[in-house]
């Protein structure tokens, strides 16, 4: 096929209704990123919580915000897309704005009547519940509005615009919160939530089924849950994987804690996290290309492997440059192991349920930051009151290292054996 023919495919290939999704995901992921960036500031400088109660806060949003596309998915299905992707952004424009208003006049009778603790709490939850629907929507459309023949360039140019938004977000919210203040970075993340509120309604239009489609119930999807839950070698996977993400959550949860409480209480943290979005924009086809023919298992170990350690640099020092090389480390890990990931998911899942089973990939970076985030908070505590709090990395580090050597366990042991994968073209 020619140039000018794959081209003409390409553009007769989307529907309005892709590239409306894609865009509104890209504002999605600065407002979310940006928020990510600077959350631990905010409750730890800002709302004086310890860095135990910041990091269960940070532990608990996170987990809601990744467990529930497992069931986003089906009230997608069940209410439809458009319907669903308004109302996620509104509920996420009402909590971001929450969010920065803690502080503000009009929520002093709240502060006043329940412990600022409670009140945190429960604002944080109402933001946390519009990612999980817009995911599965964005990632539905789409399926539904491409042909069979750029259906794959479609989740390319969508993971591109999800890396994008990791990269610029904690950029432009460092520059918000340095000009106008933290609370202002939630606002600002409000203000692109209602604007893609505005964007659905007015211009995304539900795009056509695919086939006949059976709408599973949420019933059904909990039912499935057990279903899946009760596949053993599946769920020690997940449980064991969990371990990466204790390890890359730290990025948002106890490095920001670290750097402004231990080297520089003025640091740029946030705006230095960016560089790990940017690494992995640098990095996948880089090392796409490199591992194409280790075996699934064999290259999400060693990117787990390449994250614990990376976190060992900032043991040495910490330092500008320190804290970039650990980010690109940290990046090279997981663009190493995330493609295998859902790959092996895919292999690990019985026969006919691959669908079902990949709906829980997001289940242990859920878990992952429940548990992650109060042991980032109590890592920066009870190595803060020592004269050496950077040997708080070493345990981050072990649990990265421990998390790999538990993978190649599991695929010697338990996993089931697969060839080395071949190229495909994508």
């Amino acid at each position: 096929m020619g140039l000018s023919e794959r081209w003409g495919e390409i553009r007769g290939g989307f529907q309005r209704s892709f590239w409306i999704a894609n865009g509104t995901e890209l504002f999605e992921r600065l407002a979310y990123y940006g928020l990510q960036a600077v959350l631990a500031i905010y409750l730890h400088e800002r709302l004086k919580f310890s860095d135990e109660q910041t990091g269960l806060l940070q532990g608990v949003f996170g987990f809601v915000v990744w467990f529930l596309p497992i069931l986003g998915g089906a009230l997608a299905d069940r209410f439809g897309f458009r319907r669903t992707l308004s109302f996620a952004y509104f509920i996420l424009s009402v909590g971001y704005f929450l969010i920065g208003s803690i502080t503000a006049d009009w929520l002093a009778p709240v502060r006043a009547a329940v412990p600022l603790y409670w009140v945190v709490f429960v604002i944080l939850m109402v933001p946390a519940l519009g990612p999980g629907l817009v995911k599965p929507v964005v990632a539905g459309t789409i399926a539904r509005a491409s042909t069979d023949s750029v259906r794959g360039l479609g989740y390319s140019i969508y993971y591109t615009i999800v890396n994008i938004g990791g990269a610029l977000g904690p950029l432009l919210a460092s520059q918000v919160r340095g000009h106008l203040g933290v609370e202002s970075v939630f606002y600002m993340s409000a203000l692109f939530s209602l604007a893609m509120f505005f964007a659905t309604v007015s211009f995304f239009r539900e795009p056509p089924l695919i086939g006949v489609k059976q709408v599973q119930s949420v019933g059904a999807t909990l039912a499935n849950m057990v279903l899946v839950l009760r596949n053993v070698r599946f769920v020690a996977f997940l449980l064991i994987f969990s371990g990466f993400y204790m390890c890359f959550w730290q990025v948002y949860v106890a490095l920001p804690l670290y750097v402004r409480r231990f080297v520089d209480p003025n640091s740029p943290i946030d705006a230095l996290i960016s560089i790990e979005g940017m690494g992995v924009i640098a990095f996948t086809v880089l090392v796409a290309w490199a591992m194409r023919k280790v075996r699934p298992l064999t290259s999400m170990a060693v990117g787990v492997l390449i994250t614990g350690l990376s976190w060992l640099l900032l043991t040495v020092s910490g330092s500008t440059v320190f804290i970039a090389a650990t980010l690109v480390g940290v990046a090279i890990g997981e663009v190493t192991q995330a493609p295998r990931y859902y790959e092996y998911i895919s292999r690990l899942a019985p026969k006919g349920q691959e669908g079902l089973f990949l709906g829980y990939a997001f289940l242990p970076i859920a878990i992952g930051y429940l548990v992650g985030g109060p042991l980032g908070g109590s890592l920066v505590h009870r190595f803060g009151a020592t004269s050496n709090p950077a040997a708080m990395w070493y345990v981050v580090s072990l649990i990265g290292v421990v998390t790999a050597a538990a993978l190649w366990l599991y695929d010697r042991f338990i996993g089931p054996q697969t060839a080395a994968p071949e190229l495909v073209a994508r």
